[in-house]
Protein backbone atom coordinates (compact mmCIF):
# COMPACT_ATOMS: atom_id res chain seq x y z
CA UNK A 1 0.00 0.00 0.00
CA UNK A 2 1.33 3.60 -0.67
CA UNK A 3 1.76 5.67 2.00
CA UNK A 4 1.79 9.31 1.98
CA UNK A 5 4.81 9.68 3.84
CA UNK A 6 6.43 7.60 0.76
CA UNK A 7 4.95 9.89 -1.35
CA UNK A 8 6.27 13.40 0.67
CA UNK A 9 10.00 11.30 0.25
CA UNK A 10 9.53 11.08 -3.86
CA UNK A 11 8.78 14.14 -4.29
CA UNK A 12 11.52 15.59 -2.13
CA UNK A 13 14.40 13.11 -3.89
CA UNK A 14 12.16 14.84 -7.23
CA UNK A 15 13.44 18.52 -6.30
CA UNK A 16 16.57 17.28 -5.50
CA UNK A 17 17.33 15.98 -8.53
CA UNK A 18 16.04 18.84 -10.34
CA UNK A 19 18.10 21.28 -8.17
CA UNK A 20 15.27 23.42 -6.74
CA UNK A 21 15.76 24.09 -2.84
CA UNK A 22 13.17 24.86 -0.35
CA UNK A 23 13.94 28.39 -0.84
CA UNK A 24 13.40 28.59 -4.37
CA UNK A 25 10.16 26.34 -3.80
CA UNK A 26 9.17 28.87 -1.26
CA UNK A 27 10.02 32.06 -3.78
CA UNK A 28 7.66 29.65 -6.34
CA UNK A 29 4.79 29.18 -4.16
CA UNK A 30 4.78 32.37 -2.04
CA UNK A 31 5.68 30.90 1.55
CA UNK A 32 8.28 31.36 3.66
CA UNK A 33 11.40 29.03 3.83
CA UNK A 34 11.22 27.89 7.14
CA UNK A 35 7.70 27.18 7.01
CA UNK A 36 8.20 25.02 3.35
CA UNK A 37 10.92 23.26 5.44
CA UNK A 38 8.29 22.08 8.28
CA UNK A 39 5.55 21.49 5.64
CA UNK A 40 8.10 18.81 4.47
CA UNK A 41 9.58 17.66 7.66
CA UNK A 42 6.35 17.08 9.01
CA UNK A 43 5.31 15.06 5.58
CA UNK A 44 1.75 16.76 6.39
CA UNK A 45 0.15 19.43 3.59
CA UNK A 46 -3.14 19.80 1.27
CA UNK A 47 -3.79 18.30 -1.77
CA UNK A 48 -4.32 21.61 -3.23
CA UNK A 49 -0.66 22.75 -1.56
CA UNK A 50 0.90 19.23 -3.43
CA UNK A 51 -0.86 20.55 -6.63
CA UNK A 52 0.65 23.59 -5.82
CA UNK A 53 4.27 22.13 -5.46
CA UNK A 54 4.05 19.63 -8.36
CA UNK A 55 3.24 22.91 -10.52
CA UNK A 56 5.95 25.10 -9.51
CA UNK A 57 8.46 22.80 -9.80
CA UNK A 58 7.12 20.89 -13.15
CA UNK A 59 6.76 17.67 -11.74
CA UNK A 60 4.33 15.27 -13.03
CA UNK A 61 2.38 13.34 -10.33
CA UNK A 62 2.67 10.13 -11.67
CA UNK A 63 6.30 10.21 -12.13
CA UNK A 64 6.14 10.71 -8.29
CA UNK A 65 3.44 8.39 -7.32
CA UNK A 66 5.71 5.52 -9.68
CA UNK A 67 8.76 6.34 -7.16
CA UNK A 68 6.91 6.05 -4.24
CA UNK A 69 5.29 3.38 -4.93
CA UNK A 70 8.34 0.87 -6.00
CA UNK A 71 10.28 2.12 -2.34
CA UNK A 72 7.16 1.09 -0.61
CA UNK A 73 7.31 -2.74 -2.00
CA UNK A 74 11.21 -2.81 -1.01
CA UNK A 75 11.93 -4.19 2.51
CA UNK A 76 13.46 -1.95 5.26
CA UNK A 77 14.80 -4.73 7.34
CA UNK A 78 15.78 -8.19 6.80
CA UNK A 79 14.73 -11.49 8.85
CA UNK A 80 16.68 -12.45 11.79
CA UNK A 81 17.53 -16.06 9.96
CA UNK A 82 18.36 -13.41 6.43
CA UNK A 83 20.96 -11.63 9.01
CA UNK A 84 22.28 -14.66 10.52
CA UNK A 85 23.09 -16.46 7.23
CA UNK A 86 25.18 -12.80 6.05
CA UNK A 87 26.92 -12.57 8.91
CA UNK A 88 27.86 -16.12 9.23
CA UNK A 89 30.33 -16.06 6.28
CA UNK A 90 32.74 -13.21 6.48
CA UNK A 91 32.74 -12.85 2.70
CA UNK A 92 29.43 -12.95 2.07
CA UNK A 93 28.88 -10.02 4.40
CA UNK A 94 31.77 -8.12 2.96
CA UNK A 95 30.06 -8.26 -0.70
CA UNK A 96 26.50 -7.70 0.86
CA UNK A 97 27.95 -4.05 2.08
CA UNK A 98 30.02 -3.22 -0.37
CA UNK A 99 26.86 -3.96 -2.83
CA UNK A 100 24.94 -1.49 0.18
CA UNK A 101 27.86 0.97 -0.85
CA UNK A 102 26.72 0.61 -4.36
CA UNK A 103 30.42 -1.10 -5.50
CA UNK A 104 30.27 -2.92 -9.02
CA UNK A 105 31.67 -6.33 -8.63
CA UNK A 106 34.77 -5.13 -10.45
CA UNK A 107 35.60 -2.52 -7.98
CA UNK A 108 34.64 -5.27 -5.32
CA UNK A 109 37.55 -7.52 -6.88
CA UNK A 110 39.92 -4.48 -6.86
CA UNK A 111 39.43 -4.01 -3.00
CA UNK A 112 39.00 -7.11 -1.53
CA UNK A 113 40.92 -10.86 -2.25
CA UNK A 114 38.29 -12.49 -4.07
CA UNK A 115 38.06 -13.45 -7.65
CA UNK A 116 34.74 -12.18 -10.16
CA UNK A 117 33.79 -15.58 -9.75
CA UNK A 118 33.52 -15.65 -5.76
CA UNK A 119 31.95 -12.63 -5.94
CA UNK A 120 29.51 -13.28 -8.58
CA UNK A 121 29.02 -16.91 -6.29
CA UNK A 122 28.19 -14.35 -3.47
CA UNK A 123 25.81 -12.53 -4.86
CA UNK A 124 23.70 -15.35 -5.89
CA UNK A 125 23.41 -16.40 -2.79
CA UNK A 126 22.26 -12.52 -1.86
CA UNK A 127 19.41 -12.87 -4.78
CA UNK A 128 18.51 -16.24 -3.07
CA UNK A 129 18.37 -14.46 0.37
CA UNK A 130 16.48 -12.06 -1.17
CA UNK A 131 18.85 -8.83 -0.48
CA UNK A 132 19.28 -8.55 -4.01
CA UNK A 133 18.34 -9.37 -7.80
CA UNK A 134 21.30 -10.23 -9.90
CA UNK A 135 20.83 -9.20 -13.31
CA UNK A 136 22.49 -9.89 -16.44
CA UNK A 137 26.39 -8.67 -16.76
CA UNK A 138 26.87 -9.22 -13.17
CA UNK A 139 24.65 -5.92 -12.28
CA UNK A 140 22.76 -5.56 -9.16
CA UNK A 141 19.27 -4.23 -8.40
CA UNK A 142 18.69 -4.28 -4.64
CA UNK A 143 15.93 -5.10 -2.99
CA UNK A 144 16.46 -2.74 0.40
CA UNK A 145 14.62 0.76 0.34
CA UNK A 146 16.28 3.82 1.26
CA UNK A 147 15.61 3.44 4.76
CA UNK A 148 17.30 0.23 5.51
CA UNK A 149 18.67 -1.18 8.72
CA UNK A 150 19.94 -3.48 10.46
CA UNK A 151 17.99 -5.39 12.91
CA UNK A 152 18.64 -3.88 16.54
CA UNK A 153 20.17 -6.33 18.24
CA UNK A 154 19.68 -8.68 15.89
CA UNK A 155 22.79 -10.68 14.43
CA UNK A 156 24.92 -8.07 12.85
CA UNK A 157 24.23 -5.18 15.33
CA UNK A 158 25.39 -8.26 18.03
CA UNK A 159 28.54 -9.06 16.08
CA UNK A 160 29.65 -5.45 15.58
CA UNK A 161 29.05 -4.92 19.61
CA UNK A 162 31.18 -8.11 20.60
CA UNK A 163 33.89 -7.89 17.73
CA UNK A 164 34.05 -4.28 15.94
CA UNK A 165 32.86 -1.63 18.54
CA UNK A 166 36.37 -2.00 20.31
CA UNK A 167 38.34 -1.41 16.88
CA UNK A 168 36.25 1.63 16.14
CA UNK A 169 36.36 3.37 18.72
CA UNK A 170 40.43 2.18 19.33
CA UNK A 171 41.28 5.86 17.70
CA UNK A 172 41.84 9.38 18.26
CA UNK A 173 39.23 10.47 16.54
CA UNK A 174 41.84 13.71 15.29
CA UNK A 175 42.34 12.67 11.51
CA UNK A 176 40.75 13.72 8.50
CA UNK A 177 36.86 13.41 8.25
CA UNK A 178 37.00 11.76 12.66
CA UNK A 179 35.29 13.63 14.91
CA UNK A 180 33.75 12.37 18.26
CA UNK A 181 32.03 13.82 21.13
CA UNK A 182 31.04 12.94 24.52
CA UNK A 183 28.27 15.43 26.05
CA UNK A 184 26.47 14.40 29.57
CA UNK A 185 23.91 16.33 30.35
CA UNK A 186 20.44 16.79 33.16
CA UNK A 187 17.95 17.36 30.49
CA UNK A 188 13.89 17.19 30.37
CA UNK A 189 11.76 14.41 28.88
CA UNK A 190 10.46 16.96 26.04
CA UNK A 191 14.16 18.19 25.34
CA UNK A 192 15.29 14.46 25.31
CA UNK A 193 13.01 12.97 22.96
CA UNK A 194 13.40 16.27 20.61
CA UNK A 195 17.45 15.18 20.58
CA UNK A 196 16.62 11.88 20.08
CA UNK A 197 14.18 13.27 16.97
CA UNK A 198 16.94 15.36 15.92
CA UNK A 199 19.52 12.50 16.42
CA UNK A 200 17.46 10.10 13.64
CA UNK A 201 16.74 13.40 11.42
CA UNK A 202 20.76 13.44 11.31
CA UNK A 203 21.16 9.39 10.45
CA UNK A 204 18.80 9.64 7.45
CA UNK A 205 20.22 12.98 6.19
CA UNK A 206 23.41 10.43 6.12
CA UNK A 207 21.50 7.75 4.21
CA UNK A 208 20.84 10.43 2.22
CA UNK A 209 24.05 11.86 1.15
CA UNK A 210 24.81 8.75 0.45
CA UNK A 211 22.17 8.02 -2.13
CA UNK A 212 23.41 11.49 -3.72
CA UNK A 213 27.02 10.61 -4.31
CA UNK A 214 26.53 7.57 -6.02
CA UNK A 215 26.54 8.92 -9.20
CA UNK A 216 30.17 10.25 -8.35
CA UNK A 217 33.25 8.46 -9.46
CA UNK A 218 34.40 5.89 -7.42
CA UNK A 219 37.94 7.44 -6.66
CA UNK A 220 36.23 10.55 -5.41
CA UNK A 221 34.25 8.77 -2.78
CA UNK A 222 35.95 7.69 0.56
CA UNK A 223 34.69 5.01 3.15
CA UNK A 224 33.11 6.50 6.27
CA UNK A 225 31.43 4.73 9.67
CA UNK A 226 28.51 7.15 11.01
CA UNK A 227 27.67 5.76 14.59
CA UNK A 228 24.67 7.50 16.94
CA UNK A 229 24.21 6.43 20.66
CA UNK A 230 22.63 7.95 23.69
CA UNK A 231 21.40 6.51 26.30
CA UNK A 232 20.76 7.04 29.85
CA UNK A 233 24.12 6.39 31.37
CA UNK A 234 26.64 7.37 34.46
CA UNK A 235 30.37 6.26 34.86
CA UNK A 236 30.58 3.11 37.24
CA UNK A 237 33.42 5.67 39.32
CA UNK A 238 30.80 7.34 39.56
CA UNK A 239 27.72 5.41 41.02
CA UNK A 240 30.28 4.15 43.18
CA UNK A 241 30.82 7.52 44.83
CA UNK A 242 27.08 8.01 45.37
CA UNK A 243 25.11 8.40 48.26
CA UNK A 244 23.03 5.45 49.70
CA UNK A 245 19.92 7.57 50.09
CA UNK A 246 20.54 8.44 45.90
CA UNK A 247 19.43 5.63 43.93
CA UNK A 248 21.84 5.67 41.20
CA UNK A 249 18.74 4.81 39.07
CA UNK A 250 17.30 7.80 39.85
CA UNK A 251 20.20 9.78 38.66
CA UNK A 252 20.70 7.57 35.55
CA UNK A 253 17.24 7.75 34.59
CA UNK A 254 17.34 11.07 34.40
CA UNK A 255 21.37 11.65 32.38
Amino acid sequence: MLHATSLVDALKRELKARGITYADLAARIRMSEASVKRMFSQKNFTLQRLDEILNAAQIDFRDVALVAHDESRLISELSYAQEKEIIGDTRLFVVAVSVLNQFTVAQIVQIYQMTEAEVVKYLIRLDKIGFLELLPNNRVKMLVSRTFRWIPNGPIQTHFREQAYGDYLESQFDGDHELMRLVNVMLSKQSIAALLDRMKQVAREFSQRHQEDAKLPFEEKYSISFMLAARPWMPKAFQSLLREQVPPSTLVRRK
